[in-house]
């Protein structure tokens, strides 16, 4: 089974990316800059952010977008909502209908990929579909660890609490193929290890009580935030740089390939 390049710059040139966001766009503002010192110290990046989406009008899509001198278009979901009679979004029925409308806004832009910055809503058909296997995410977890009955264990928006409540030493980032079912799709590259450090004399199944909720609510804070800076922020745009310079491939079956190796749990830095 001959492996595929995810995307290959000689037929294609440069990677253009539309970055899609909910809130503080860290991540956004990490891959531009790294772009950006690409093309200032190497003459060239292999991927050019070209736009900026946002679902959130509350998000700091559009002062991103000035500070980078990039375009940006908004569609609030909750707005989309709310038109058709809900004060929430699961009704993941409508999804495809805003996912699609998502799509015809950005096709002016040319796009080959998009990376997920913090982007809250689940995407559907549509927005799959357009860019098949070249739409990303990072995720706070290892997510090559499973559990006894042989599923990701550390998924969804608890990853980290999860992971040091399961007494875990370390913790990582990983960046992966967004696919339908959330946080399961192919995994690209893992970080560097964040090491997991505790308050004394405090127990994890103490940690774990009710009674411990802000303490445990602190300890994920700290832990979330020291792995965007020793992982996301590393890892995400180092893998938009190799896909763009075709180093990853993929075969029919979702096997991963780096530099031609076969790496079923990604490129591990």
């Amino acid at each position: 089974m001959i492996p595929r390049p995810i995307f290959d710059p000689r037929e294609f040139g440069k990677m253009r990316v539309v970055c899609m966001m909910s809130g503080s766009g860290t991540n956004v503002t990490k891959i531009v800059e790294y772009q950006r010192r690409l093309e200032e110290e190497l003459g060239q990046s292999p991927f050019e952010v070209v736009v900026i989406f946002t679902d959130n009008k509350q998000s700091n899509a559009k002062a991103l977008a000035e500070r980078f001198s990039l375009p940006y278009v908004c569609s609030d979901i909750m707005e989309f909502y709310r038109e058709r009679g809900h004060d929430n979004k699961k009704d993941l029925s409508l999804r495809p209908e805003y996912d699609r409308a998502t799509v015809d806004y950005l096709e002016k832009y040319d796009l080959h990929a998009a990376a997920l910055c913090g982007y809250m809503s689940i995407v559907t058909h549509p927005i799959l579909d357009r860019f098949g296997d070249r739409i990303f995410n990072v995720h706070p977890a290892d997510l090559s660890v499973r559990d006894e009955s042989g599923k990701r264990k550390f998924v969804g928006t608890h990853a980290v609490r999860d992971a040091i409540l399961a007494g875990s030493k370390w913790l990582y980032s990983s960046t992966h193929i967004v696919r339908e079912e959330v946080d399961h799709g192919e995994i690209l590259m893992r970080s560097k290890p964040v090491e997991v450090v505790l308050p004394l004399g405090i127990s994890l199944q103490a940690l774990a009580s009710q009674e411990n909720k802000s303490v445990l609510e602190e300890i994920v804070r700290a832990h979330q935030e020291r792995l965007k800076e020793k992982g996301d922020w590393i890892i995400y745009p180092l893998t938009l740089r190799m896909v763009s310079e075709g180093r990853y491939a993929i075969d029919q079956k979702g096997n991963i390939y780096v530099d031609g190796q076969l790496m079923p749990f990604g490129y591990r830095l």
